[in-house]
């Protein structure tokens, strides 16, 4: 499998969620709200993606010349748990590296807000990276959005589908904006550059 990054191959940018207006303010679901924030930026709208199980955006970021970028955004609409398959296909579809895949996903063991960006690893209990693993392999870049652990004795999973509390809604949107630009950075400058900046 390829997990070489090609300079001429498309980055796939996927916001992990689940799908429906119930979950769209959940801690889960930042994965989406980041997704958007990006689309937004590009100028794009989310349209279904033909047979795969996902909405996506297809646009460009960067500068003009060597360091603009071909970029797909996608939204998974299979639930969280079964990310991995609308991903693979999209993938293939696009022709991705895998090393151009990124993940933004929401990370239990990371304080509220703080970013932690990566290339490859565990899954860390996270279902929509789980899935994603499963179907094509561990070797993909993750932007960790830090949503902190569940207080007292709530389980994980009700903590998750929970939306953001008052207070952290009132640093929501600062946090996207900043967890999108770290997307931004990481395929326009590399890995190396995105870390030195975002992971605080």
């Amino acid at each position: 499998m390829d997990v070489t990054t090609d300079a001429n191959a498309p980055w796939l940018i996927v916001g992990l969620g689940n799908p429906g207006p119930e979950y769209a303010m959940n801690r889960h679901n930042v994965g989406f709200m980041v997704a958007d924030l990006l689309a937004e930026r590009i100028g794009g709208r989310f349209k279904r993606a033909g047979r795969a199980q996902a909405q996506v955006v297809e646009g460009r970021i960067g500068p003009p010349g060597p360091a603009n970028r071909r970029v797909v955004l996608a939204k998974p609409m299979s639930y969280m748990n079964l990310s991995g398959g609308p991903v693979n296909a999209l993938r293939e579809f696009y022709k991705v590296p895998v090393a151009n895949v990124v993940a933004v996903h929401d990370e239990l063991d990371i304080d509220y807000g703080v970013l932690r960006l990566k290339l490859g690893g565990g899954d860390n209990g996270h279902n929509g990276l789980k899935s994603m693993t499963k179907a094509f392999g561990a070797e993909y870049h993750r932007v960790r959005f830090g949503i902190g652990r569940p207080p007292g004795r709530m389980q994980v999973a009700d903590f998750v589908l929970k939306d953001f509390s008052g207070a952290e809604r009132k640093e929501l949107d600062y946090f996207v904006d900043r967890a999108a630009d770290a997307v931004e950075c990481l395929v326009i400058e590399g890995l190396e550059r995105a870390q030195g900046t975002y992971n605080s």
